[in-house]
């Protein structure tokens, strides 16, 4: 009834029924459950109000049947943990506007925090509680790996109430996070929606680093005697194990580690005292990377992108432990020869706006080191700079394509209200100009070419393709002028850059004015100084 519209006067007493329903029987669990989805989704904002209340009875429910042995977790736990998720999920889209009444918000809040409160007694008594201490001593927390995608939702619906230091102690998010990033550290159940909570819990947890500083984020104490005093995985540790196996074994999730990885190098706290972590994370992302790209290398394909971005964030770090760690791959083929990976052409890989920066100030660091290890007529050399000018280019004309679209819509926005459904009715007719439906001949070519690919080993799995024009957090990167960077180097190294063929004529222009004049002509340059050559960057 409720899918064809017939919806009670009363939604509350629906919702208590429904929870109240759910006991140990499977069978009608399974119904009660899938009930409960319809009348949450059917209902949206009339049920909003009440989602607070009935997630609190529907946790005293599952709480009841979570097992001493956190493992395995019965039915009615897992499908408890996935309406929760939704649940939670449909609460925070129904937050309300900042421009809305203060009060709405006020009971918005309020309806968070008791979300937050449930949420992290389940979890704790899930993942803390149920974890008996050992004869002797107390043993690791882990958090069980059932449900880990809906529990990570669960604990990212956590992290986003926090609004002060004390609701962080009171929530117990460092000792959640903690037997979270073991139990993610060692997970191999790689699908494309059972990870996606998790790599979204990742970057909420650095950005609450960020506000508060967590216990055990970057080095976790010794535990209490009588456990021997054997150092423990902090919980950025967890999350680089994660990351690292995702870029080096598993193509569908390497876009979502690449994207933290930038992350997860800059995060606040990284002192004297604890570089060795840091540096650590650099090994096994670059090792992963680098070993990832090795095995792709023989053939362009999207996953080019992430992989080089990913050993472009570590080189920026620590490039000597980079040169290292690609040195030790000499035998393979895959050596320093060295750091030909950053001088792949841009265009070819087709980078966005904030992954081009990332490139250039790669290239740039390659350039300097090349040049202060004497290497000034190396084949290297002359790539990195021709890339770096290329991707120069390639950002300038992505940030004059940037400028344009802002100045649009700003003119649309100026539009008067009355056009508004002259343009509302021709957007309606382009878009049914612009379907596009594949003919069936093209969907047997295109199944074809993928089967082909297959064969050979060079199909490139869907779910990087989806992800390809997802943004990348670049943690203050963005605030760097890439202009001064380029100028900066070429300022330095423009007798040396300028020899022979190390710059491409059609990427240098007449400057438009003399203070961007870079490269001053002078008799020992070659013919490149006729020109007065200058970049107008």
């Amino acid at each position: 009834m409720v899918q064809n519209d017939y919806f009670p006067p009363e939604w509350l007493p629906l919702l208590q029924v429904v929870v109240g329903g759910i006991g140990d029987e499977d069978e009608e669990n399974s119904v009660l459950f899938q009930l409960l989805s319809t009348v949450v989704e059917a209902g949206n904002e009339n049920v909003a109000v009440h989602l607070p209340h009935i997630i609190s009875l529907l946790v005293g429910q599952i709480s009841k049947s979570i097992p001493p042995n956190p493992e395995p977790w019965p039915q009615m736990v897992e499908r408890g943990f996935a309406a929760l998720a939704v649940m939670g999920q449909s609460w925070g889209e129904s937050m309300p506007e900042e421009v809305e009444l203060s009060e709405s918000r006020e009971t918005w809040l309020s309806g968070q925090a008791t979300l937050a409160k449930a949420f992290s007694s389940l979890l704790q008594q899930a993942w803390i509680t149920a974890v008996q201490p050992m004869e002797g001593g107390i043993s690791d927390l882990e958090a069980s790996p059932s449900c880990i995608d809906d529990s990570s939702a669960l604990l990212r619906s956590i992290m986003r109430s926090i609004t002060t230091y004390n609701e962080l102690l009171e929530l117990k998010v460092s000792e959640l996070l903690v037997a979270w990033a073991d139990s993610i550290a060692n997970w191999h159940a790689w699908e494309e929606m059972e990870d996606l909570s998790i790599f979204e819990c990742i970057k909420e947890v650095v950005n609450l680093h960020g506000k508060f500083g967590l216990k055990d984020f970057i080095v976790r104490g010794l535990p209490s005697p009588p456990v021997p005093p054997v150092p423990q995985r902090s919980i950025i540790e967890g999350i680089g194990a994660f990351v690292s196996t995702a870029i080096a074994e598993y193509p569908s999730a390497t876009w979502r580690a690449s994207s933290c990885v930038h992350v997860l190098l800059h995060v606040p706290s990284y002192s004297s005292e604890v570089e060795s972590v840091k540096q650590s994370l650099v090994i096994a992302f670059s090792e992963a990377a680098s070993s990832r790209f090795k095995a792709i290398c023989s053939k362009p394909c999207s996953m080019w992108k992430p992989l080089l971005l990913t050993i472009s964030s570590c080189y920026l770090c620590y490039p000597d432990i980079v040169e290292r760690v690609l040195e030790k791959k000499e035998h393979t083929g895959f050596s320093i020869g060295h750091l030909h990976w950053v001088s792949l052409p841009p265009a070819l890989l087709n980078m966005a706006h904030q992954q081009n920066l990332r490139l250039i100030m790669a290239l740039a660091k390659v350039i300097e080191r090349l040049l202060g290890q004497g290497n000034q007529d190396s084949d290297l050399l002359r790539d990195c700079f021709t890339s770096l000018m290329e991707a120069s280019m390639q950002l300038k004309e992505l940030q004059e394509e940037d400028d344009n679209e802002e100045a649009e819509d700003d003119e649309d926005a100026g539009d008067d209200d009355t056009d508004d459904d002259d343009d509302d009715n021709d957007d309606d007719e382009d878009s049914e100009d612009g379907e596009y439906e594949e003919t069936e001949e093209q969907f047997l070519d295109r199944y074809a070419k993928a089967a082909v690919a297959l064969e050979n080993g060079t199909l490139v799995e869907e779910g990087d393709e989806e992800d390809l024009d997802q943004e990348v957090d670049l943690g203050g990167l963005e605030e760097i002028d890439q202009k001064s960077i380029v100028l900066s180097l070429i300022q330095r190294y423009h007798q040396v850059l300028i020899r022979g063929s190390h710059c491409r004529r059609q990427l240098f222009q007449l400057s438009s004015t003399p203070s961007q004049n870079i490269v001053p002509s002078s008799s020992n340059m070659g013919e490149d100084s006729q020109s007065g050559v200058s970049l107008d960057l």
